[in-house]
């Protein structure tokens, strides 16, 4: 038996979290001098309808060792004798260390123990991860081997493909991922970011004026980019505006001959500090 387990970042809707056994170990929000646990103690929709309102932007804090011991514990209690835990990128949290520290304590205290641990650094963010959770979970279904989903996630972690832009570029600068000087131009100009991942690290990877055009760049780099027989499936993030993802997954469907499943979800609340409200992602495997 083979548990998956993910930090909140990944940002999976509930629905495929219960469909495919996977338990969630949640960032910390501190919003105005209180810790909340995302997608625990304050929900999505909860915390875009006050983010505009607040006068000190939040802040993030990364899931304890201590958390992912207690959830490898409930795991090994439940019957599982195989574990795998995808984090998000090492370069932008420190979650994958906290994993590795719960997998050395477990084995402290559990020295005889044959349960199988293994911590990924998916090298990805928000629906970066989900989408190799979301693999990893199917793969599973199908009969998969620990090892053979161990392996397509380390071969394949650096290919799934980020595209996000976002409205607000302020949250971008205060996250520490532009400059106050392309904010500025971005401004002026009327640009729009748009933003993937480079070594494990968000950068910005092109700018559009409008949003239009930026729907237009994700659909023609998807048709680019995109691996056929890897990708069964894209995921198309949003914060606040669902609209908008449904208009991308209908350009996708108009203008490519891609016939896998579109997902839409909700960015959470530890990824939509640091985008804002607006943003629109999109994630596949690229060739």
């Amino acid at each position: 038996m083979i548990k998956i387990k993910a930090d909140s970042t990944c940002d999976l809707s509930d629905e495929v979290l219960e469909m495919y056994d996977i338990s969630l170990a949640p960032l910390t929000i501190n919003i105005e001098g209180k810790i909340y646990r995302d997608r625990v103690d304050i929900q999505p929709d909860e915390f875009y309808g006050m983010m505009e309102a607040l006068p000190e932007f939040p802040t993030t804090g990364m899931p304890s060792p201590a958390e992912y011991l207690k959830k490898i514990k409930q795991a090994v209690e439940a019957g599982y004798k195989e574990i795998l835990c995808i984090c998000m990128s090492s370069g932008t949290s420190g979650a994958y260390q906290s994993a590795v520290l719960a997998k050395d304590y477990f084995f402290e205290e559990n020295p005889e123990s044959t349960i199988k641990v293994h911590v990924v650094d998916s090298k990805c963010m928000s629906h970066g991860s989900g989408w190799l959770i979301m693999k990893s979970a199917m793969m599973r279904e199908q009969g998969a081997s620990f090892e053979e989903i161990i392996a397509f996630n380390e071969n394949y972690k650096k290919k799934v493909k980020h595209f996000l832009s976002v409205v607000d570029l302020d949250h971008l600068i205060k996250s520490g991922r532009l400059t106050n000087a392309s904010a500025i131009i971005g401004k002026i100009l009327m640009l729009k970011p748009i933003m993937s991942m480079k070594d494990g690290k968000g950068a910005i990877v092109g700018k559009e004026r409008g949003l239009k055009r930026v729907l237009k760049h994700y659909t023609q780099e998807f048709m680019n980019r995109n691996d056929i027989e890897m990708t069964n499936f894209i995921i198309i993030g949003y914060t606040s505006d669902s609209k908008v993802a449904e208009n991308l997954k209908a350009k996708i469907l108009l203008d490519t001959d891609f016939s896998g499943d579109i997902h839409i979800m909700q960015m959470g609340v530890s990824v939509g500090t640091h985008v804002g409200l607006g943003a629109i992602s999109m994630f596949f495997i690229e060739n």
